[in-house]
């Protein structure tokens, strides 16, 4: 890319790649939101997502060391306290918990993460070094998959809730929450973007981290569906469909 685009032709091109490239076309989400799936799957996507989720406030104080503005970091730092909460108790990492609470896991056993699939331990991990190591810009590029976050929370509360006996709202709580805190995270998010990427190689750039973040997400699902819904087998050390489900860490 040679050309400078407007600040609106660079929205238009993100907005392009969420479209094309966003996980709700993938067809494990397809299978989770259409009642397709048996309970020891949906244990399964909750348990690897919660990797997804506790990285999630690692990842933004790690972008946040890199910021000198502080008033950068004030806006910022609310991405933290959204998911860590105020108190004990609080924030959507123990939203995310009461669920896995309710397919039946130990707390511990999700904590530790070690029950997770390789490939969801990867994928997070490398979405925490991308930010801690790529320019400011696309760090926070990279957070801009949050501008199709309501429509994917829209169908997966609407559809579990409608397929699956053992799913409550009390359960999938999190998400209730994520309809507002995601919109204005990206609307900031966004903002920033358009301002600050001025050169036709930083919007490049811009792009390209927005489509990594889309493959972090996408390749999750990959590893879920291969796994959980075939061809499999499921890697050595995660968790097995049949085994004792409070177990402990």
């Amino acid at each position: 890319m040679n050309t400078v685009l407007s600040p609106d032709e660079l929205e238009k091109q993100l907005r392009a790649i969420g479209a094309a490239r966003y996980h709700n076309h993938h067809p494990f989400h397809k299978l989770l939101h259409s009642g397709d799936l048996n309970i020891d799957q949906v244990r399964a996507w909750a348990l690897n997502r919660y990797c997804y989720q506790a990285m999630i406030p690692i990842k933004d104080a790690t972008l946040m060391a890199r910021m000198h503005d502080a008033e950068l970091r004030r806006v910022w730092r609310q991405r933290i306290i959204d998911h860590d909460g105020e108190r004990e108790g609080d924030g959507g990492i123990e939203r995310w918990l009461v669920l896995t609470d309710g397919l039946g896991f130990s707390r511990p056993y999700v904590q530790s993460m070690q029950a997770a699939l390789p490939a969801t331990r990867f994928a997070v991990e490398a979405y925490v070094h991308f930010v801690g190591e790529k320019p400011l810009l696309e760090a926070i590029a990279s957070s801009l998959t949050e501008m199709f976050a309501p429509g994917i929370i829209s169908e997966r509360v609407s559809g579990m809730l409608a397929h699956y006996d053992f799913i409550s709202e009390k359960t999938l709580a999190y998400f209730g929450k994520r309809l507002t805190q995601a919109p204005r995270d990206a609307d900031f998010a966004l903002a920033y973007v358009k301002e600050h990427a001025r050169t036709a190689r930083e919007q490049a750039a811009v792009l390209d981290a927005l489509r990594f973040k889309c493959d972090v997400l996408w390749a999750q699902l990959d590893a879920l569906y291969h796994a959980y819904v075939g061809p499999g087998p499921v890697a050595p050390g995660a968790w097995q469909p049949g085994q004792e489900i409070a177990a402990t860490a």
